[in-house]
């Protein structure tokens, strides 16, 4: 844990967020379902299977005792969890938790390399792992001997089988940590965020309360994985939190799949990335999806452009947001009724925000500056020297510019290292992608700032052109034309480099420190 003056400071101001010393996240969001004569109701569905509240807490009850008394588990010990979005991975999961055991889940995708450096730095002993996912993380055990054993979800099924399905929970504290979650990796190492039992009870309190709004008969759907805090959120806390349900697809999602899963499952609630609305659209246009009526876009900015995209095709305002995996979730959102076109939103009822200059005083409204942000969450890293860069006097930094109207909206800029300085001016990356994103011939596109001898950086875009364009110099003058006669001429993209894809993380955020590393080596 960080030194004490290097912690954030919290604050706990409305009714909703006064919780017990003694606090259970498990035990609060699936025995108190059922306590409250929800444990008929479904809470996790897939092709094969539906399960309601009550026989998912006998699942998890019994896996908690083949934890603890099979596998000689102990309150406190680290757990990799290594599967997608899955009722295995779900109950594997709320096990992990309710038993006091601290939940290290990761992305599917991920490679030993990759395994290697979170079993290191979360010092992790236990795997639990789907069936077909071992091979990587067998191949990081050679390299991390502090991960003694390695389970699969079939070994610990056959393992619970059988086991009381009493409940197990520990009488943990508030303050005991739940959770260990790794950041996406956008800016380079990843870094472990602790979170506590309050802090994932105290999110479900802010923005599922007071800007999602879900309840009991919402069917969700999504693409961001469990490993995602985004995804845990949005698939699996907040609508345990709601008494609703959760499906889970067998296999990833593509936007032609979402549409029809969205229909065939009845589906109401969406979450997904702003690039993956921008594809879906084109299939919502032609296929009316008459259940859904929320969309929840987080993870990365989402351009004004797409998000009218999609209103045109389905008559839906997206419900966008800014988190951040140290905060757990989101902190700055507007519900659907409240949408101030171009901003995020507004500050979520239980945290305070500002923009403030270089030492932390506030600017005046109107003035682009750094976000800081409190709350009932906060940073709190594993063994991490960049705690100090992120917490400052108690505020929460995510490393994000904003500029905030009169009337407390706030208008993104870019990550601090996104925002390029071109010959004295400042150019927001994202205001360009946004730009470039509604020309017709534009899939996809990316823009960082690089290296130039006359002007000390200029823009340079990354273009993946659509399957009817031709990637050439006519287009790429088009391109820079277009981008002249919308936004400021300085704006404009002095380089323009089509590609194939954008390097982007398993959870769809777009890794620009990636690029901007291809072109340290060219």
């Amino acid at each position: 844990m960080p030194a004490a003056s290097d912690l954030p400071q919290l604050i706990f101001e409305t009714p909703e967020l006064q919780f017990p010393v003694q606090l259970n996240a498990v035990v609060e969001l699936l025995d108190g379902n059922v306590a409250k004569g929800n444990g008929e109701r479904i809470l996790l569905r897939d092709a094969r299977e539906s399960l309601t509240y009550a026989q998912v807490l006998n699942r998890v009850n019994q896996l908690g005792s083949a934890l603890i008394e099979d596998y000689g588990l102990m309150s406190g010990n680290r757990v990799l969890l290594r599967g997608g979005n899955s009722i295995d991975m779900a109950v594997a999961w709320l096990a992990v938790v309710k038993v006091g055991l601290i939940a290290v889940a990761t992305m599917p995708m991920l490679r030993a390399r990759e395994l290697t450096d979170v079993i290191a730095k979360g010092q992790v002993s236990f795997a639990l792992c789907a069936d077909a996912l071992t091979e990587e993380l067998q191949i990081a055990q050679t390299q991390c001997p502090v991960l003694s054993r390695i389970v699969t979800f079939g070994d610990t099924k056959r393992a619970a089988d059988g086991k009381s399905n009493a409940s197990l929970a520990v009488k943990t504290h508030g303050d005991d940590i739940a959770l260990m979650a790794f950041t996406s990796g956008t800016t380079g190492a990843p870094k472990a965020a602790l979170h506590s039992h309050r802090d994932v009870l105290a999110a479900c309190e802010t923005w599922p309360r007071h800007v999602l709004r879900a309840t009991p008969d919402d069917i969700v759907v999504g693409s961001p994985p469990l490993a995602f805090t985004f995804g845990l959120g949005g698939m699996l806390v907040f609508p345990m939190w709601a008494g609703a349900s959760v499906y889970f697809p067998d296999t990833g999602y593509t936007p032609e799949l979402m549409v029809k899963t969205i229909n065939h499952v009845g589906a109401s609630i969406c979450y997904t990335a702003p690039t993956f609305y921008r594809r879906m659209a084109a299939f919502a246009e032609k296929t009316p999806m008459p259940t859904l009526r929320t969309c929840v876009s987080a993870g990365e900015g989402l351009p004004d452009a797409t998000r009218q995209l999609w209103k045109q095709a389905t008559g839906i305002e997206i419900l966008d947001g800014i988190g951040a995996t140290e905060m757990f979730h989101i902190f700055i959102s507007s519900a659907e009724s409240e949408v101030r076109r171009g901003a995020i939103g507004k500050v979520v009822p239980g945290y305070k925000a500002q923009v403030v200059d270089e030492i932390g005083n506030p600017l005046p409204p109107g003035t682009v500056g750094k976000l800081a942000v409190i709350g009932p969450t906060g940073c709190k890293y594993l063994d991490e020297t960049r705690q100090k860069n992120y917490v400052r006097n108690g505020w929460n930094y995510p490393g994000d510019s904003f500029l905030m109207d009169a009337d407390g909206y706030f208008f993104y800029q870019a990550r601090d290292d996104d925002m390029i300085i071109t010959a004295g001016y400042n150019v927001a990356g994202p205001e360009v992608e946004n730009c470039l994103a509604q020309h017709v011939a534009v899939a996809e596109c990316a823009v960082i700032g690089e290296a130039d001898a006359e002007r000390g950086m200029i823009v340079k875009a990354f273009i993946v052109a659509k399957a009817d364009a031709v990637a050439d110099d006519a287009l790429r003058i088009n391109l820079q034309d277009f981008v002249k006669s919308n936004l400021a001429p300085y704006k404009y993209p002095r380089q323009i480099e089509f590609v194939a894809s954008l390097p982007r993380t398993e959870t769809g955020k777009l890794q620009r420190h990636r690029l901007r590393q291809s072109e340290t080596k060219k």
